[in-house]
């Protein structure tokens, strides 16, 4: 059977996770100061850094110990597990260093650079289901069938002992004072191990378990007091997307863990950059959960001078993820607002508008106009303070402009941020340039100053690229005895520019 053995209370853990075989494969991995994120929160904040492990993530320490245990009959029949990623890397590492052989399920949507490392690593890949549950279910039914031996990637006494001396190392790298532990959880070994240590050693230090709003079985689980299956899991986090705890796991949790607290996705990108700042490293979304949470406590409790350590517990990231972790994490940081006004179509509207953002940088412009009477804009502004949103909001209602704030609407920001255009019939004589403003407040007001009054703006689209420069596209209705003053308008402002009039995809999608 795939269910291992379960052990004794949780306090004589100490004593596995003392005698645990991790460091055959595994580094002790260094725990470093975040100055800039401390400087800002006002409190002390350490970032155990676990996804410098060879497989860039802590699941080799439990992977290893767990296998380490097998005897040589066990070995050679070989091993399987279930994961999400980081696990299937730890058990194929594992597997090539004690000469066995490994096959791993996992999810279909499991990032593509974990799978590639797995078989990299000489492990069988077999992607099967949606989730961590579904890869799961499919390996108890392949090891039942070919009888080989299962590695549980967290409700395991050896693999939970293997995560705990991440416990361990902090305390001996640290001896100072440490008010909190912050541990992402997803199957819930990790803070099984971590919290076993902790409340065995420092029982004043608290433990704080972490998940993603969508993904939060565990603390469904410790509140109704049994395992909860959730029906979906979110899978932006997919090193913590696992629709049921271990049953082990759950009860070490249960009583050991003292709060938990629950992060979304636009928190966890904010708190990637966060550590990427300090760092110069990215970690995925699981290894930012940690960080996002001290944030969140942060503000929640007014907390000042006190000391916390965050697990940045895996790097396994897709590097095509990073446009949306990128786009996400202003919102996550409170630093961008999104708005949806409304602007009667008139001669100046669009300038006045501009004119009531002011000297803050916008972040995204996107605009088209379909109505004889009015148009929409959808724009981004880079926030100084929290609540400039709501003052902005209020600043564009007394103005006469009709204003909604979509910050927090997921499907403004996941899809009609990017479905903004479209053909317009109103949009006579139009000429269509490419430029490049240079980043700075005041370049679309310059634009707007040196442009004719009598042309109209039909079409707007901006997007902050983190570069000193903007991309622009805008559309202009310019009569056609006046084309020659407009190149000139256009050369008066020196910005780099390129007439896309006669584009065929312009002439297909927006004409």
């Amino acid at each position: 059977m795939a269910r291992p053995a379960l052990t004794p209370p949780a306090d004589s853990y100490l004593q596995r996770v003392l005698r645990a075989r991790v460091y055959e494969v595994a580094k002790q991995t260094p725990l470093e100061w975040a100055r800039k994120l401390s400087r800002r929160l006002d409190n002390k904040v350490l970032l155990k850094r676990e996804d410098q492990q060879p497989v860039f993530s802590f699941k080799l320490r439990g992977a290893y110990n767990k296998m380490a245990q097998l005897n040589p009959e066990q070995l050679a029949r070989g091993v399987i597990c279930a994961s999400a990623g980081n696990h299937a890397q730890g058990v194929a590492l594992a597997a090539r260093k004690l000469g066995c052989k490994a096959r791993i399920v996992m999810p279909v949507t499991t990032p593509r650079v974990k799978s590639e490392a797995v078989s990299a690593l000489g492990g069988e890949v077999v992607l099967h289901g949606d989730s961590y549950s579904d890869a799961y279910q499919e390996a108890v039914r392949l090891q039942a069938q070919e009888d080989w031996v299962f590695v549980h990637p967290f409700d395991d006494p050896d693999v939970i002992a293997g995560q705990g001396t991440v416990g361990l190392e902090i305390l001996q790298q640290h001896q100072g004072p440490l008010d909190a532990v912050f541990v992402a959880v997803g199957g819930g070994g990790l803070i099984a191990g971590v919290a076993s240590v902790v409340k065995a050693i420092r029982p004043e230090t608290r433990v704080i378990g972490v998940q993603m709003t969508d993904s939060d079985a565990m603390l469904r689980s410790v509140r109704a007091g049994r395992r909860v299956v959730l029906d979906d899991v979110g899978l932006f986090s997919d090193g913590t997307a696992v629709k049921q705890v271990g049953a082990e796991t759950l009860r070490v949790a249960k009583s050991l863990v003292d709060d938990w607290i629950c992060v979304d996705t636009d928190a966890v990108c904010a708190a990637i950059k966060d550590i990427f700042e300090d760092t110069r490293s990215i970690v995925e979304p699981a290894g930012a959960m940690g960080v996002a949470a001290i944030k969140h406590h942060v503000a929640s409790t007014g907390c000042k001078g006190q000391t916390f350590a965050a697990i940045t517990c895996g790097a396994n990231m897709n590097f095509d993820r990073l446009r949306f972790v990128a786009e996400r994490a202003e919102v996550g940081e409170q630093r961008e607002a999104l708005f949806a006004v409304t602007i009667p179509e008139e001669r100046g509207s669009f300038k006045r508008f501009c004119g009531l953002i002011g000297k803050r940088s916008v972040t995204e412009f996107n605009y088209r106009m379909a109505d004889p009477t009015r148009a929409h804009i959808f724009v981004g502004v880079s926030l100084s303070r929290p609540d400039d949103a709501e003052r902005l909001l209020h600043t564009f209602r007394k103005h006469g402009f009709d204003a909604l704030d979509l910050t927090h609407d997921e499907l403004a920001k996941q899809h009609l941020r990017h479905l903004v255009g479209g053909h317009s019939p109103l949009a006579q004589d139009e000429r269509l340039v490419r430029c490049e403003f240079p980043e700075r407040p005041g370049a679309l007001m310059r634009f707007l100053d040196a442009m004719h009054p009598s042309w109209n703006i039909s079409l707007f689209h901006y997007r902050n690229q983190g570069a000193d420069y903007g991309k622009v596209l805008v559309g202009v209705q310019v009569p056609t005895r006046e084309r020659t003053a407009f190149r000139r308008f256009l050369d008066g402002l020196g910005y780099p520019y390129r007439d896309e009039s006669d584009n065929p995809a312009y002439q297909l999608f927006l004409r």
